[in-house]
């Protein structure tokens, strides 16, 4: 992160933030030495993928040659964590194709966040649409990321806008939040293939290295 002229203090509210990204990249290698030992409800596979993630779609058996979905969002020393992985378990040359977009296409969204800090919700939401329709994929998802912080990070009951990268938020991404400090905002990507009946997630911090 270009520290700038950033106070003291909000260098070290990023770096905890950072700090409890990099825990929960840590606790995904654990993960991925073992996917089914999760609970049901942070990991889908195979059609259950394309659920919006407010759904809570039937148990599933997961199969030799799934694609599968991991969202956890950790809270370590009340500093929020929010990521998301894909895995592809056989050798099913379109799920391997969809989950290795997935990287390519959030760095890519990021650089365009990057070039304009200050654009607004609307704005990355439709440019992360943009970028997954130029790859070839349906970005399935009707967010593309929210606030993420100390926790609980700033909410306001059943706003599903300001808060969030979606249409309709016309707020700077830069402004502050309402403690005065910069606000941070976690990145998702969702790729589906709805004809093949799958698809894939990617998430992390956007505004922080």
């Amino acid at each position: 992160m270009a520290h700038g002229n950033l106070s003291t203090e909000e260098i070290e509210r990023a770096s905890k933030l950072l700090s409890a990204q990099d825990k929960a990249v840590a606790l995904f290698g654990e993960i991925e030495r073992d996917l089914t030992h999760w609970h049901k409800r942070v990991i889908r596979s195979g059609p259950n993928t394309l659920s919006p993630f407010s759904d809570n779609p039937p148990d599933r058996v997961i199969q030799p040659d799934d694609i599968l979905v991991v969202d956890l969002g950790p809270v370590f020393e009340a500093w929020e964590a929010d990521f998301g992985r894909t895995f592809v378990l056989g050798d099913d040359p379109i799920k391997k194709k969809l989950r290795d977009a997935l990287e390519p296409i959030w760095n890519t969204v990021k650089a365009k966040y990057r070039e304009n800090p200050d654009m607004t919700g609307d704005e990355l939401y439709n440019i992360s649409c943009q970028v997954a329709k130029q790859e070839g994929w349906d970005f399935g998802a009707d967010i593309a990321g929210h606030l993420v912080g100390s926790f609980p990070h700033e909410r306001i009951p059943r706003d599903r806008v300001s808060l969030y990268i979606v249409k309709g938020n016309n707020d700077s991404m830069g402004l502050s939040g309402r403690d005065g400090f910069k606000r941070h905002w976690i990145l998702e990507i969702h790729l589906h293939d709805r004809a093949r009946g799958f698809g894939g997630f990617y998430e992390q911090l956007l505004t922080v290295d």
